[in-house]
């Protein structure tokens, strides 16, 4: 495979508003007008790796500095996915997959814990 990004764009699915490839309005609009659109699930998937290059990044220096110790691989995964979890369940790190698919929110308007509402479909 080539690079992520152009498997990103080979998918007919995501989110998407009304107009193909465009960006909702809104993003506190109603999600039963909200359909898949590829453009905001592709800028998602890029943010996100960008997130994991800061935080692998930030680690090799961490340890470059000597400041931080790893006895195996193990261990470096398991702090690199604590910190990864860690910056992706905090305000920081929502606002910044939100700003990087186009939208602007308030940090006090951000829910940390937001429910799934699953649907029974009979």
């Amino acid at each position: 495979m080539s690079d992520s990004n152009s498997a990103a764009e080979q998918h007919t699915f995501g989110l998407s508003s009304n107009t193909a490839n465009s960006l909702p309005i809104d993003p506190m609009e109603n999600p039963f007008k909200v359909v898949v659109d590829p453009a905001v699930r592709a800028r998602l998937i890029q943010a996100i790796g960008e997130l994991i290059d800061t935080r692998d990044q930030e680690l090799a220096s961490h340890v470059g500095e000597g400041v931080l110790a790893l006895d195996s691989y193990k261990e470096y995964i398991e702090l690199f996915a604590r910190n990864l979890c860690d910056t992706l369940g905090s305000k920081d790190g929502i606002s910044f997959l939100l700003e990087s698919c186009g939208f602007h929110i308030p940090d006090e308007e951000i829910n940390l814990h937001p429910q799934p509402r699953w649907l029974v479909h009979r």
